[in-house]
């Protein structure tokens, strides 16, 4: 598929981008460069290639699931306004 100077002029008129000549021409000649190695692409026989979602064989490092941290819920809701049952306590919103 090749495209005319046309359809880059009524894209941008649609896009509303005012294009000088030149640009006009450059921007028709990287987009037949895209369209050309697309039609490329597609030419190649793919039949026996298994898709796949990533080109490399990636695999994600885990952390051990270990605990860092101390419980400190009781000092955190020792200076709350208002717990119950280890519940903060806030003033009804929505009624």
């Amino acid at each position: 598929m090749s495209l005319t100077s046309d359809h880059v002029k009524r894209v941008a008129k649609l896009a509303r981008l005012g294009l000088t000549d030149a640009e006009t021409a450059e921007i028709l000649a990287q987009l037949n460069s895209i369209l050309n190695l697309v039609d490329q692409m597609q030419q190649i026989d793919t039949k026996n290639v298994m898709p796949l979602a990533h080109p490399l064989e990636l695999k994600q490092t885990l952390r051990a699931d270990a605990v860092t941290e101390m419980d400190q819920r009781e000092k955190f809701q020792n200076t709350a306004p208002q717990v119950n049952a280890g519940l903060y306590l806030v003033p009804r919103v929505v009624e």
